[in-house]
């Protein structure tokens, strides 16, 4: 074994750069969040109005507008977007969309759970399928950020404004990092553990006026779980969407939430966007100035800014490991390395709630983590 190479003098204030659940905003402690509503029902009226505040706060910072709905469903984003699948596909043929391992989760569901034998588009991780293949008289799964491989869609203008059928759009580490076209969306879910750095088990739900119709006017062949059923006697079920959750939630979680939520609307229109570029921004610095580092996502167009996946010449899953596990151990930067299913590498969340600061810190000692790697 050579000599180890001596730690960087400056560690990042707040080395939190996993890629969910996410780093708290700046300044959050658990003092700060508001307890009146814990111990009571959520069906209070204290309940109701901080459920419908916390949907209200979304709808403002998301510029939602109000043809959609917007709702706190069970189960985080997965959830949110099973619950979309479960109720909505089977009226038309489906088309999904895989590059990374969550959006294969979907093509599984689809085949496998729903027996709907979707035409799939795939693409290796670092890659993006053929947008332009898109069959747009059938619904259409996609991921808007791959968290798992870097790789995002570049924008909304490949999803036809006279499509037949329905976008559904998974963009848990999209929502509030990039400004989404809602006219080219149909359903959209998210859950607050990514870029508002909330904590998760719970899910959001958007739904365009054209989910709606597809929800009022369509009935699956196969039995619906409780948790699931977002219409009664052929209607949509409002309640959902104004604060009455079909299940529990936990009002903790809520509260932080808000928390968060109003902490981004404190940064002005556009703050949290500007943030998560300003972070990716600070990486690819640190990217560039390095040879042995580079970018999963080659395509400049289609490379994350928030779960930034990035590649380390010559490293296995064990030089990965090794490289994360001397990082945490020195308190420099926690939870870095790569997806499991992912090819080895690192990956650095660059959302809202990290300070670029701590990306700028964290160059340093990626330098270190190598040469450490390298030296054992």
């Amino acid at each position: 074994m050579t000599d180890l190479p001596a730690a960087p003098a400056i560690k990042p204030a707040r080395p939190f750069f996993s890629s969910g659940p996410c780093a708290k905003p700046p300044g959050w402690t658990p003092a700060k969040l508001a307890t009146d509503s814990l111990g009571r029902s959520h069906r209070s009226k204290i309940g109701k109005a901080r459920l419908a505040y916390c949907i209200d706060l979304m709808r403002e910072l998301l510029k939602l507008p109000d043809t959609h709905r917007i709702g706190i469903v069970p189960g985080s984003d997965t959830g949110a977007f099973e619950m979309a699948m479960w109720t909505m596909l089977g009226a038309r043929p489906v088309t999904t969309l895989a590059w990374e391992s969550f959006g294969e989760g979907w093509v599984t569901d689809a085949a496998k759970q729903l027996k709907l034998d979707p035409t799939v588009l795939r693409a290796d991780y670092g890659q993006l399928p053929d947008l332009g293949a898109v069959d747009w008289s059938n619904d259409v799964l996609f991921t808007w950020n791959g968290t798992t491989s870097g790789v995002r869609v570049p924008d909304g203008e490949w999803i036809a404004a006279d499509r037949e059928g329905l976008s559904f759009a998974d963009a848990t580490s999209a929502v509030f990092a990039y400004d989404l076209p809602w006219d080219r969306i149909d359903v959209a879910t998210f859950s607050w553990q990514k870029v508002l750095g909330g904590e998760g088990g719970h899910g959001v739900l958007i739904l365009g006026p054209r989910a709606v119709e597809r929800l009022e006017s369509y009935t699956p062949a196969w039995p619906l779980p409780k948790l699931f059923r977002l219409v009664s006697k052929g209607k949509l079920t409002e309640g959902v969407f104004k604060g009455e959750t079909i299940n529990t939630p936990s009002m903790l979680a809520v509260e932080d939430a808000i928390f968060s939520l109003e902490w981004a609307k404190s940064l002005g229109a556009g703050g949290l966007v500007a943030r998560s570029d300003a972070n990716a921004a600070a990486l690819d610095r640190i990217v560039a100035e390095r040879d042995w580092l580079g970018h999963l996502a080659q395509d400049e167009a289609t490379r994350s800014k928030t779960s930034v996946c990035l590649t380390v010449a010559g490293a296995d899953e064990a030089f990965i490991k090794a490289m994360a596990g001397a990082l945490e151990k020195a308190g420099a930067a926690y939870d870095v390395a790569g997806y499991r299913d992912a090819p080895p590498g690192l990956r650095i969340w660059c959302g809202a709630t990290v300070d670029t600061a701590d990306i700028e810190a964290l160059g340093a000692w990626l330098d270190w983590a190598y040469e450490t790697a390298k030296a054992a």
